[in-house]
């Protein structure tokens, strides 16, 4: 009987230090969790507020549709804690669309907080486009941008097919379809549709200008020939505000925005999918540029130079 006791006992003992590891081991799960989630800001809602922050915001190499990109923006035009953007921009632009929604994410945000924008070596044509998002536009004296236009390239090949007395064969339903087209020479009528839609949206690039930059249609178009400008020179014309770099935008959202100095400046978390290091990198800034993506750009474009 004893034994049985002691056996009881011993099992009574056993089963208070599992649930003592067992507790432990919850706590740490907890803790790791809500360290993770500190950094994306998703704790707020149970642990309050996380104090006034400024969000710095990285636009580079070439644009195009990127949601995960556009999710995030939407995540920080939800976030009362944000009081101020920095957004820093090194891209010579990219696809007309891409131009246009974070054009249009970015307004979103700047509706009920302050953003000024800080162009690097090259901020040109849509990548000047997220830079009017702003309500402040510093560059450096050598800046490369402006470029204010639109573009769509394709190419022919039908004087190579006719040396190699290759005869390509397209039947359409219209003779607009499919226009241009690589395999056949473009007759005047493809021309003007083509023009047509160039024309339409070097409109709204140009409305979208003289919008934020106060300025008048005309004088806006005579900028927009498709030229580059210096820092410098696109301070005399009206295109920014200010020369300078990150000391000079923090200093506007300070003395002329009205925000707090004690603000944490956090950079923005850009959640993409969990395939990899690699994966992610290619995803990013890095990836346009290894890939060269900007040859692989389709549609109405506003870019200039794209490597």
């Amino acid at each position: 009987m004893a034994l049985d006791a002691d056996i009881l006992l011993d099992r009574r003992r056993l089963k208070k230090s599992v649930f003592r590891w067992r507790v432990v081991a919850a706590v740490a799960i907890l803790a790791v969790i809500l360290i993770g989630l500190a950094g994306t800001g998703l704790n707020q809602g149970m642990f309050g507020s996380l104090g006034p922050r400024i969000v710095e915001i990285d636009i580079e190499g070439v644009i195009t549709e990127d949601q995960y990109l556009l999710d995030a923006l939407a995540d920080v035009e939800k976030d009362p804690d944000v009081v101020g953007v920095i957004l820093h921009i090194n891209s010579p632009g990219g696809t007309m669309v891409g131009g246009e929604t974070l054009f249009e994410a970015l307004r979103r945000i700047g509706e009920t907080r302050p953003i000024v924008a800080e162009m690097g070596t090259v901020a040109a044509s849509g990548g000047y486009m997220a830079a009017i998002a702003a309500d402040h536009i510093v560059a450096h004296r050598g800046t490369i941008t402006g470029s204010i236009g639109v573009i769509f390239q394709s190419m022919n090949f039908n004087g190579t097919l006719e040396k190699l007395g290759v005869e390509p064969l397209t039947v359409k339903s219209g003779p607009l379809k499919a226009v241009p087209n690589p395999f056949e020479p473009t007759d005047d009528a493809a021309r003007s549709a083509m023009q047509s839609l160039i024309s339409d949206m070097f409109n709204v690039f140009v409305g979208m200008v003289a919008d934020r930059r106060d300025l008048q249609i005309d004088t806006v178009k005579t900028l927009a020939d498709g030229r580059v400008y210096t820092g410098q020179q696109a301070l005399a014309n009206g295109l920014i505000d200010e020369i300078g770099g990150r000391r000079e935008a923090l200093r506007w959202l300070e003395d002329k925005a009205g925000v707090t100095s004690e603000a944490d400046i956090v950079p923005l978390e850009i959640e993409y999918p969990d395939d990899g290091l690699m994966s992610n990198l290619l995803k990013g800034s890095l990836g346009k540029v290894l890939t060269s993506e900007g040859l692989k750009l389709d549609g109405l474009l506003t870019v200039w130079q794209p490597q």
